[in-house]
């Protein structure tokens, strides 16, 4: 059994690895008569793609997209989406005999399958977020009445953006790397979203962002904070962050994502070429894992309530 694939309606798997020929996406349960091209998936991944700052891996990727199946003359046809990036820029003698690095899933994929890929992490490296947000472009297309936006709102500790590029630099300096707070916000979920009790909409959101790579903790409206009120406090419907017992409440949803600072890094022997900080590439991915959840639950509620 392997679990590569996410969602129930509207299902999405991801293949490809850090340092192999390609990565890529298959997209299933699309709607028919969606428009949709390339050039709708391209603006998506040019956010996410690594080498546009000093402050992200300096690996040169275009990640240009290439539908190979599923739209005839510019529309979805409702059957199987494939989605190719081709690997550029692999420099896979970079890991040529490097034991298992900390904070990494090489010893976990080692022990769980008794070989591990070396090249970057393979399967468990952020490269394979490519893929996902290719997906989520065409998740989009689902749902044209959500508005999805992620931004960064806290590095290495410290919510003060103008403090960020010096910290950046510091960390980038010493060899080391910081983490992040990404904060999404939906506008437009309709409520009754959400299949309660065990496709509660948070809960899919949760899960969905916890299989981000680097990703380590998720709030849903107050979060953790919500567990220092008192009741007539937390009942105001803005705590709430949009979801109650599991299904939209017509507000917007709002989600906090941490990020653990890139665990490969030169201070600790470690090289090749990575984030300073993963969470400026991962909100991205944040927006893009929303929006394969909200797609999903849209089909999953029209299919129950018409």
């Amino acid at each position: 059994m392997s679990v590569n694939s996410f969602g129930r309606l509207f299902r999405f798997s991801t293949w490809g690895e850090s340092h192999g020929p390609a990565i890529g996406a298959v997209v299933d349960g699309c709607p028919p008569g969606l428009a949709l091209s390339e050039a709708d998936i391209q603006p998506w991944l040019d956010r996410r793609r690594p080498g546009l700052s000093p402050h992200v891996s300096a690996r040169s990727e275009p990640d240009r997209v290439r539908i190979l199946s599923g739209t005839y003359e510019g529309l979805t046809t409702g059957t199987p989406i494939s989605l190719l990036i081709d690997n550029v820029d692999v420099r896979p003698k970079d890991y040529a005999g490097l034991p298992p690095r900390a904070g990494h899933g090489d010893s976990s994929y080692e022990a769980k399958y008794g070989l591990r890929d070396p090249r970057g992490g393979g399967r468990a490296s952020a490269r394979e977020t490519a893929g996902r947000v290719a997906a989520g472009a065409v998740a989009r297309l689902v749902i044209p009445e959500v508005r999805i936006e992620a931004r960064i709102v806290a590095i290495g500790g410290s919510s003060d953006e103008a403090a960020w590029p010096a910290m950046l630099d510091s960390a980038r300096e010493d060899g080391s790397s910081l983490g992040a707070v990404a904060e999404c916000v939906a506008t437009g979920v309709p409520a009754g979203w959400g299949a309660p009790v065990y496709a509660k909409l948070d809960a899919d959101l949760a899960a969905a962002c916890m299989s981000i790579n680097a990703v380590k903790a998720v709030e849903v409206g107050a979060g953790f904070a919500a567990a220092r009120l008192r009741g007539e406090d937390n009942a105001d419907p803005a705590t709430a962050g949009g979801i109650a017992a599991g299904i939209a409440t017509g507000d917007p949803i709002v989600l906090r994502v941490a990020f653990k600072p890139t665990s490969s890094v030169p201070a600790l022997g470690v090289g090749g070429r990575h984030d300073p900080c993963v969470g400026l590439r991962g909100a991205a991915v944040v927006e893009a894992m929303t929006a394969l959840v909200l797609a999903d639950h849209k089909l999953l509620h029209r299919a129950q309530c018409g």
